[in-house]
C-alpha cells in the first residue's frame, strides 16, 4: 500500500475573527487521489542527480498563480499582538487551487513565544534519520528571518484567512516535496526554497497564469526554453516534475551567484526579473542607500512575494506558534522514475502500473495528450510501490499494446478528420500514427487508431492550450464590446471557450473590459468553413457542482449532458460522480 496523503489539521484563532481583515471567501476544492502509502525506494530506480546550474537568464520569469483566490491588499490595518490559543486538530480534505494577491497582516507569536534560530546550533541530523519529511526541512532553513517585519506579518495574516488554500496546497505537496529537498540539500541551498511552490502554484502542476506561465515553478514558455524545458504538442518540460525543478533550481542558484549571495535578491529576482532588481540597486548604490531586499525599491507583486516564502517559512518552522498543526509527512520518496523504453499510452501505462490514470497523470503532468512524446523523454514518475510491477508488464508489451492502439480499415468517405470524430481523438494524433502528413486515406488501407483517448478535465484544458497556440490560421483581433463574454466571443466565432480563454492566457469564467483586445482563431470571415470534431472528456464531480456550472465550463447545454449520463432533470449529482462531456473542438 501507498502512504496515506498529506492531510493538514489545524485551527484558526477565534480571536482573529474580530480583526480588521475578515476572511476572504474560501474557492471550490477539487477531487483528490486516494489515500495512498509510501514503501521505500527500490535501489534501481533512483532519482535523478541534479544537472549542475547554467547561466543567468536576462529575460525575467512572469509569476501569476491561478486566478481563482480572494484579493488581498498589500498593505493592512494594524492589529494588535495575539497570543494563540493551544492548537486544535481538525481533520480536512484537500482539493486545488492557489491564490494571485499579497496576504493580510498577522500579529507575530507573542512575547515569550520562542522563535528557533534559523540555523540548528547543535550537530545536524543526517537527512536519512529523520522521520518527519518537515523536520529534515526545518534543520534546513537558511533564510534571514529575524527582523520584526509587517510584511511577513501581513502574508501570515492572509495564510491564517485562508485555510482552504493551505489544505489544498499542502495535500498536493506530499507528491512532490521529497524530491524537491533532496534537489535542495544536493546543491547546499536553503530548504525554505521547497515552499516556493506553495507561493506560485499551491503545488497544482497544471496552474496557468494570465502571462503563460505553468507548473509548479511557473515558468513562462520563454524562460523555460532557456532552461532547458522543451515544449510541443506532446510534452510540456514545465510540468515535468524533476525536469522543472532541476530548471528552477539552476535558476535560483544562478540569481543568487549574481546577487553576491543574497538568497533575498535572488528569490525576488525569480518574481519580477534581474534586471528590474539590477536597476534598484544600482539607483539605491548610487545614491548610497542600503542594498539589501527590505530598502530597495521593487514592483508591488514582488514586494509581497518574498514575504509570502517567509511567512510560509515561519509557519512550517513553528506552526504552533500560530494555531496550527502539521501532520507529519513519511520521510521517504512518493514516486520512483522509471525506463519506458519508447512511447506508451498512459492509460495502458496506468493499467499496468496497477493505478488510475488520474493518478498517473498528477506525477506526469508535462504529457498532456493520450501518450507520451514519440521523442521523448521515456521515463514515467511512478508511485515507488508500483515501479516494480510496471517494469514486469511493459517487458511483456508489444509496441502496439504500449501504444492501446486498434485497426481501421478505410472505409468509402471516410476523412481523418471523420476517423478522429470516430474514434474521440484528433486529427494530429492520426496522423502522428500513421505518418499521414498530407492528411489523404485510400480505401482499404489500414489505420492505427487508439482504443481509448480519454483525458482528465485538467489534462483536455492543457492540451487545448497548446491547440490554440498552434492553430493553422494566424489568430485575427476582436475588440470587446458592452456585455461581451468569453463565451459570448467563442460562440460567435464557433470556437471552444477553453481554447479560446487559452489563446488569451485567461480562464472560461474571466471578466472582460469594454474595449480589450482578443485574440480569436482564424482569418476574418473564415469561422463559417471550421470543421468540428468532437472529443470525449471524463469530468469528475466536485463538492458544489451543478449541472448548469458544468455545462457552461464545457460549452454544452443542460438538455446534452442529462442525454450523455443518462440523467433527468431530477438527476442529484455526486462528489466524485463521473460524467461523460463531449467537447466540441473547431479546426
Amino acid at each position: 500500500m501507498r502512504r496515506a496523503r498529506h492531510g493538514l489539521f489545524w485551527a484558526t484563532l477565534a480571536t482573529l475573527s474580530a480583526c480588521a481583515h475578515a476572511p476572504a471567501q474560501r474557492p471550490d476544492t477539487t477531487a483528490v487521489p486516494a489515500p495512498v502509502v509510501a514503501a521505500p525506494s527500490p535501489a534501481d530506480l533512483p532519482i535523478p542527480t541534479p544537472s549542475p546550474p547554467v547561466a543567468a537568464s536576462t529575460e525575467a520569469v512572469t509569476i501569476a498563480p491561478p486566478a481563482d483566490a480572494p484579493e488581498a491588499p498589500v498593505a493592512a490595518p494594524s492589529v494588535e499582538a495575539v497570543v494563540p490559543a493551544a492548537p486544535v486538530s481538525l481533520a480536512v480534505e484537500t482539493g486545488a487551487a492557489a491564490p494571485t494577491e499579497a496576504p493580510a497582516a498577522l500579529a507575530a507569536p507573542a512575547a515569550g513565544a520562542a522563535t528557533p534560530p534559523t540555523t540548528p546550533e547543535t550537530p545536524v541530523t543526517p537527512p536519512a534519520q529523520y522521520a518527519d519529511l518537515f523536520d529534515r526541512m526545518r534543520a534546513g532553513f537558511k533564510l534571514q528571518d529575524d527582523v520584526d517585519r509587517h510584511a511577513i506579518d501581513q502574508q501570515l495574516r492572509w495564510y491564517a484567512n485562508n485555510p482552504d488554500y493551505l489544505q489544498r496546497a499542502f495535500g498536493r505537496a506530499d507528491l512532490y516535496l521529497y524530491h524537491i529537498v533532496s534537489e535542495l540539500e544536493a546543491r547546499g541551498m536553503p530548504l525554505e526554497i521547497a515552499l516556493l511552490p506553495v507561493v506560485e502554484s499551491a503545488f497544482e502542476p497544471y496552474a496557468y497564469s494570465r502571462a503563460r506561465a505553468t507548473g509548479l515553478w511557473q515558468f513562462i514558455p520563454g524562460t523555460g526554453s532557456r532552461y532547458g524545458l522543451r515544449q510541443d504538442w506532446w510534452y510540456d518540460g514545465r510540468r515535468d516534475i524533476v525536469e522543472s525543478t532541476r530548471a528552477a533550481l539552476d535558476y535560483l542558484q544562478s540569481l543568487h551567484d549574481e546577487f553576491n549571495g543574497d538568497w533575498l535578491l535572488a528569490i525576488a529576482a525569480y518574481n519580477c526579473g534581474e534586471l528590474i532588481v539590477e536597476r534598484s540597486v544600482a539607483m539605491n548604490r548610487a545614491a548610497g542607500r542600503p542594498i539589501d531586499f527590505w530598502s530597495l525599491w521593487l514592483p508591488k507583486e514582488t514586494r509581497a512575494y518574498v514575504p509570502k516564502l517567509l511567512a510560509m517559512g515561519r509557519l512550517v518552522r513553528d506552526p504552533r506558534a500560530y494555531g496550527l498543526d502539521i501532520t507529519p509527512v513519511a520521510n521517504q520518496p512518493y514516486f520512483a522514475r522509471v525506463a519506458t523504453g519508447g512511447q506508451i499510452s498512459l492509460k495502458v501505462a496506468a493499467e499496468i502500473a496497477g493505478i488510475t490514470p488520474d493518478e498517473l497523470y498528477e506525477l506526469n503532468p508535462a504529457f498532456h495528450r493520450w501518450a507520451t512524446d514519440p521523442v521523448g523523454p521515456y521515463y514515467l514518475l511512478l508511485p515507488v510501490d508500483a515501479a516494480d510491477v510496471f517494469t514486469e508488464n511493459l517487458s511483456q508489451l508489444s509496441a502496439d499494446q504500449m501504444l492501446g492502439v486498434a485497426q481501421y480499415t478505410v472505409k468509402r468517405g471516410d476523412s481523418v478528420a471523420s476517423v478522429a470524430e470516430h474514434f474521440h481523438t484528433t486529427t494530429n494524433v492520426l496522423r502522428e500514427l500513421n505518418d499521414l502528413p498530407d492528411g489523404r486515406l485510400t480505401v482499404g488501407d489500414d489505420l492505427r487508431v487508439p482504443a481509448d483517448s480519454e483525458l482528465p478535465a485538467k489534462v483536455v484544458l492543457a492540451a487545448a492550450r497548446v491547440d490554440g497556440r498552434v492553430r493553422g490560421h494566424r489568430p485575427r483581433i476582436f475588440v470587446v464590446h458592452h456585455g461581451d463574454t468569453l463565451y459570448s466571443i467563442a460562440r460567435r466565432n464557433r470556437m471552444d471557450v477553453t481554447t479560446l480563454a487559452a489563446m488569451n492566457g485567461m480562464q472560461p469564467g474571466d471578466s472582460l473590459k469594454t474595449g480589450q483586445r482578443i485574440q480569436v482563431a482564424g482569418p476574418a470571415g473564415s469561422s463559417s468553413s471550421h470543421s468540428h470534431a468532437h472529443r470525449h472528456v471524463v469530468y469528475t464531480v466536485r463538492s458544489g457542482d451543478t449541472v448548469a456550472g458544468i455545462a457552461q465550463l464545457f460549452q454544452c447545454s443542460v438538455p446534452q449532458i442529462l442525454q450523455w449520463n443518462g440523467l433527468t432533470p431530477h438527476s442529484h449529482l455526486h462528489e466524485g460522480q463521473k460524467l461523460h462531456i463531449h467537447v466540441v473542438r473547431h479546426s
